[in-house]
């Protein structure tokens, strides 16, 4: 059974991804047109856009985007008990979980975008067009910090005091909520 609550896992996981990459391309105000966004719109497109019909976007914000990424965090939940118990006994502990699952999704997403763009930028020199993209999206997070730590010697730290940052923000949530929570 470990096969299949592995395998129910890791596509929840992955589609979350998506839909809060298709957030925070909003967010970062990136561009749409290219490829990489338009595999993200197109993927989530179907289920968000008859949501925004019915949920309004709060200050430019998409919150219909946001709640369907927290009910996939639920259901994922709710499919991991069905597939590994056999039923579904709802508790109200799935909201919090579910919150918990989501916020520690999107900081694992900007791990990997972090690590993917450092990685492309030893690669492919700025000719990426998913390189384009991940420089948008994570250039507001590390512009801030690249203003008080410079370069040194050509080097940019930004992205690492990010790691470093994100690396705290997960220990300090699995010391709040407990480690039998932040095995999730």
């Amino acid at each position: 059974m470990n096969s299949l609550g592995f395998l129910v896992s890791t596509v929840f996981d992955l589609y979350i991804m998506v839909v809060l990459i298709r957030i925070w391309l909003q967010w970062a105000r990136a561009d749409f047109y290219n490829p990489f966004s338009q595999f993200v719109v197109k993927a989530t497109q179907p289920i968000v856009a008859p949501l925004r019909r019915i949920i309004p976007p709060i200050g430019g914000f998409d919150l219909a985007t946001l709640i369907f990424a927290y009910v996939l965090s639920i259901g994922k939940f709710l499919t991991l008990q069905l597939a590994l118990n056999g039923g579904i006994v709802f508790s109200p502990d799935f909201l919090w979980i579910g919150a918990l699952s989501l916020l520690k999704a999107a900081g694992g997403l900007l791990f990997w975008i972090l690590l993917l763009r450092a990685i492309l930028s030893w690669v492919s020199q700025g000719r990426n067009p998913i390189e384009f993209v991940m420089h948008q999206l994570t250039e507001p997070l590390t512009a801030p910090i690249r203003r008080v730590i410079p370069a040194m010697g050509g080097l940019d730290l930004s992205v690492l005091v990010l790691f470093l940052g994100l690396q705290f923000a997960n220990f300090l949530m699995g010391d709040l909520i407990g480690p039998v929570w932040f095995q999730l």
